[in-house]
């Protein structure tokens, strides 16, 4: 009577030990490799800082802005920005010549639809970004200097939104810190 107790347990016993030991070693696998993962992104980002701001020197990092420097002056400012496109979220890199005028922008991740929405990352659409006031970075359908991607203007907006609101925020930020500092 007992071995039956038994043989029934034990599928629930065994599982459970399973299940530990797989959450054991995903917890240990993550904390190897994060570091890892952190400094690859920080690489990468400070690769697409070198080409936006091909006179970089070196940047500082506060409040999630990097602030870029050439030979020991302020030259720009960068930061991410997150959109929704159609096939998930979009990361971009944001660079801002001054507190008003777009230096550039590189698309970091995206997942959206390859041979459409995916075109967010081509240089063909990034470019346009490239000298514009804040002000004027909206699709042109909406008053905007931005042409949105033929079929893909779900993706082209989510960019466009993304930059143009994050932009906003950062500088309002800037110019907070510039009378407080």
């Amino acid at each position: 009577m007992k071995f039956s107790g038994l043989k029934k347990v034990f599928p629930v016993i065994f599982v459970t030990i399973v299940v530990f030991m797989a959450v054991a070693l995903l917890s240990w696998t993550n904390s190897i490799t994060k570091g890892r993962i952190e400094y690859q992104e920080e690489q990468q980002i400070q690769s697409m800082l070198g080409e936006m701001f091909p006179n970089m020197s070196n940047y500082t990092f506060e409040d999630d802005i990097y602030t870029i420097y050439a030979d020991g002056a302020k030259v720009g400012y960068a930061f991410l920005a997150l959109g929704k496109g159609y096939g998930g979220d979009i990361v971009i890199l944001v660079g801002l010549e001054n507190e008003t005028i777009i230096k550039g922008i590189s698309i970091i991740s995206q997942k959206e639809t390859p041979g459409l929405g995916a075109r967010i990352s081509e240089n063909s659409f990034m470019d346009k970004f490239v000298g514009l006031s804040i002000d004027d970075i909206a699709l042109r359908r909406e008053g905007g200097q931005i042409d949105a991607i033929t079929g893909a203007t779900i993706s082209s907006g989510a960019v466009v939104d993304a930059v143009r609101t994050t932009a906003m925020e950062k500088v309002k930020s800037l110019k907070e810190g510039n009378k407080n500092g």
